[in-house]
């Protein structure tokens, strides 16, 4: 088995805070896809990343998680690009780096 984890900004990249409705579906896509999933929201965590000329982007992020048989990096591709248009990001980090 195989831990995935995808992470999450609560906001948009100019601040506006993500409809719940986008993280709702997403658990129901991934419930559906693999029979589980398991999301922590409670308290946010604190992502941060280098950007171009050592600037720093900051963003509270939630984490889902999915065990898996077997890796399909072409469906985590295709997801992952779902996703960044959905939560109109320039970049998710790639689920399957984070196993």
């Amino acid at each position: 088995m195989h831990l995935i984890e995808i992470f999450f900004p609560l906001n948009t990249n100019d601040g506006t805070p993500q409809p719940v409705e986008l993280f709702r579906h997403v658990r129901e896509q991934l419930a559906e896809q693999f029979g589980g999933v398991t999301a922590f929201t409670r308290n946010p965590a604190k992502g941060i990343s280098l950007q171009k000329d050592n600037e720093r982007a900051e963003d509270d992020i939630i984490v889902y998680e999915v065990m898996v048989e077997a890796v399909d990096r072409l469906w985590w591709q295709s997801f992952k690009r779902d996703l960044e248009g959905r939560f109109q990001q320039e970049e998710i980090p790639d689920p399957c780096d984070s196993r």
